[in-house]
């Protein structure tokens, strides 16, 4: 797995459309929300910009660059070949997918923390770390999902658009208008329960239990998409 991991490493540094996808454009539009936070929390709160943040990472370069990772592997039967070698399917795909993931878990790191020292602390740090890895995990198995109906890295440019766009805009609604309202709905909808969970941990004000209870639709969100990609996600290109 390693070897993998290390090997797709330097591919992600090699290429300069996922250079500037998976790290250069996330940074660039968090860079952004911390500079004008300011203006930015007064549409919401230090918690939405906080969660924009996370999910753009999430989005824009975890989601994308796995979508795109694992159709360009498997249209230069990269994947068939490492099939046939002694791996098992799940070490091949955490091998690809675990550069990513450290760079991606590495940019939310680094930017919290330079939001922080601008806006002031977090009110709970574990909360925000559990609302991290939740998304992390939600936007890896969506990933999978996607990459199954995704031919090629130029196909994957439209089919990760309505999940990329779509948390984003959910990650808006809720960090702007709160959950008083359709609150059962915005929880449910991807993106919601993990932006409320980043609220409720910047911003303080609710109880610990009722926090970590948002963890379960993300969750949920995480067995539908693997049990999706495991039917239709495949090794080889179509024929």
């Amino acid at each position: 797995m390693l070897s993998i991991a290390l090997s797709e490493l330097i591919q992600i540094f090699r290429n300069r459309l996922v250079l500037v996808t998976s790290l250069v454009m996330p940074v660039a539009v968090s860079a952004v929300f911390i500079y004008q936070h300011e203006g930015f929390a007064a549409l919401g709160s230090l918690g939405y910009i906080a969660a924009v943040v996370m999910f753009t990472i999430g989005a824009f370069g975890l989601y994308t660059t796995t979508v795109t990772t694992l159709a360009a592997r498997r249209q230069n039967l990269f994947l068939k070949r490492l099939r046939s070698t002694a791996a098992g399917d799940t070490a091949i795909l955490s091998g690809l997918l675990l550069p990513i993931t450290v760079i991606s878990l590495v940019q939310v790191a680094v930017i919290m923390t330079a939001l922080a020292a601008v806006t002031g602390e977090p009110d709970n740090v574990l909360l925000l770390v559990a609302a991290t890895l939740s998304m992390v995990i939600m936007m890896l198995g969506l990933g999978l999902a996607t990459a199954g109906v995704t031919n090629s890295p130029e196909h994957a440019q439209v089919t990760t658009l309505p999940v990329s766009l779509g948390t984003i805009a959910v990650t808006s609604w809720v960090g702007i208008t709160g959950t008083e309202e359709l609150a059962l709905l915005k929880r449910l909808l991807p993106g919601g329960s993990a932006t409320e969970l980043v609220l409720n941990a910047w911003n303080g004000g609710a109880p610990l239990t009722e926090s970590l209870i948002l963890l379960a639709p993300t969750l949920g969100w995480v067995i539908v998409a693997v049990a999706l990609a495991s039917r239709i996600f495949r090794w080889e290109p179509r024929r």
